[in-house]
């Protein structure tokens, strides 16, 4: 096994207040429903189970489960890392955070940097395949993401910009 890891961060101005945006991101049910990759998430207590739906890579297909320590600072800060149960191995984690920044009463500043890593079959030479696509995977994601924040949100999504660690800047 070889472990492949891709982290994705991300800010946009959301024109939307903090308790209404961290109402929907600290809802385990909701957060999966907003998340492509996520099928469900499973609370009990600081502990969150992610069960992630299927993903390819070089021919390779996982749908790994696993476990997160949970960090909420409502309504600003929502920080994770990845805890197995004594005993298990699990194949994926993560870590990373959900910072939540009042701008105005209706609008909010949302920094998001995630840390995917991955327990893999493949040899390490493919690294750099494997990691680019992991790479693309959550950028897709994390648009698909911010779309659906957006709908729940009742806003239209043609007027938010996300820019990105890389410099990128998407436009909805």
């Amino acid at each position: 096994m070889t472990t492949f890891t891709s982290r994705d961060v991300s800010t946009a101005v959301v024109p939307a207040s903090r308790d209404d945006i961290w109402a929907i991101v600290s809802d385990p049910a909701a957060l999966a429903e907003l998340t492509p990759l996520i099928d469900t998430i499973e609370p009990a207590g600081d502990l969150w189970t992610w069960q992630l739906k299927g993903i390819s890579a070089l021919g390779v297909t996982v749908a790994p489960s696993f476990t997160e320590r949970m960090v909420l600072d409502a309504p600003a800060r929502m920080e994770y890392v990845h805890e197995p149960p004594a005993g298990t191995n699990e194949l994926a984690g993560a870590h990373g955070t959900y910072d939540l920044t009042e701008l105005s009463p209706t609008s909010t500043r949302l920094d998001i940097d995630i840390t995917l890593c991955a327990d893999l079959p493949l040899p390490k030479f493919s690294r750099r395949a494997v990691e680019k696509v992991m790479a693309t995977t959550m950028r897709r994601t994390g648009d698909a993401f911010a779309e659906r924040l957006y709908e729940r949100l009742g806003i239209d999504g043609a007027d938010w910009v996300e820019h990105r660690v890389d410099g990128a800047e998407v436009v909805g």
